[in-house]
């Protein structure tokens, strides 16, 4: 109910009735509106974030709170996985469809990067995706899904001044054709690839280079983050039954490739 006010725009039709998902990154632009989504078509969710405040009035804004709950979660810390893992099961029964949309993206040139800096870009945007998807294997019931988040990035050959931020999504894509290889027939893991998406996290990089990146995109604009989300849901959905190991770029036409 609510979050078809909130989320303005296309929100595809599934049957989600009786399936659990576990959205992480729950509060951020991508993750709220895949959350709308999965609720808006009967999922229950489990929304999981780092930003304790924000995870309350986010579950309200969503609306179907008999179907969600909260759990604060940070990435790259492997006992936030069990946790969450553990909550999908004791709160709803199980695991269906698991995406895990938490992650950074930090401004910072390859030579003026410290250590910490790259630490915590992999650590969030990598090491997290292993975590929760690793613990998630044993509890995913047959006929669900993993779509991760990757990036344009991890498509383009490089990314400039976030070097840390291409090479975890580049690594997120690899891992998600393993997933794919190691967890059929029952267990299906897909990745979409967003372009510039008009959320808070890429907001500064717009700022910059937002004039520059439209004049290279055939359709003229930024993405919306319902666009992605949509496309998470027919990765979860039987409509992409026969689809597994691939990645489905949403960018408007930025980058053309495989």
């Amino acid at each position: 109910m609510g979050v078809r006010f909130i989320f303005e725009g296309f929100m595809a039709n599934y049957d989600f009735n009786g399936k659990v998902a576990l959205v992480t990154g729950a509060c951020g632009g991508i993750g709220k509106a895949t959350a709308a989504q999965l609720l808006a078509n009967g999922a229950s969710v489990v929304l999981a974030d780092i930003n304790a405040q924000a995870l309350e009035k986010c579950r309200l804004d969503l609306g179907s709170l008999g179907r969600s709950t909260c759990i604060t979660y940070d990435a790259a810390k492997p006992e936030d996985a069990d946790r969450a893992i553990e909550t999908c099961s004791t709160v709803f029964g199980g695991l269906d469809f698991l995406i895990p949309a938490a992650g950074i993206y930090r401004d910072m040139p390859i030579a003026d990067m410290s250590d910490d800096q790259w630490r915590e870009t992999i650590g969030v945007n990598l090491d997290g995706i292993f975590y929760i998807c690793r613990r998630a294997i044993p509890v995913l019931r047959s006929g669900g899904a993993v779509v991760n988040i990757t990036s344009i990035a991890a498509h383009m050959g490089g990314s400039m001044g976030h070097g840390h931020y291409g090479a975890a999504k580049g690594g997120v894509l690899t891992f998600t054709r393993s997933l794919a290889r190691e967890l059929g027939p029952n267990i299906r893991a897909n990745a979409v690839s967003p372009g510039v998406i008009e959320t808070a996290m890429v907001q500064d990089m717009v700022d910059v280079r937002g004039a520059e990146i439209l004049k290279q995109t055939p359709l003229q604009r930024f993405g919306q983050a319902h666009e992605i989300a949509s496309v998470v849901a027919f990765l979860c959905s039987d409509a992409s039954g026969f689809i597994t190991g691939e990645a489905i770029h949403v960018n408007g036409g930025f980058y053309m490739g495989g």
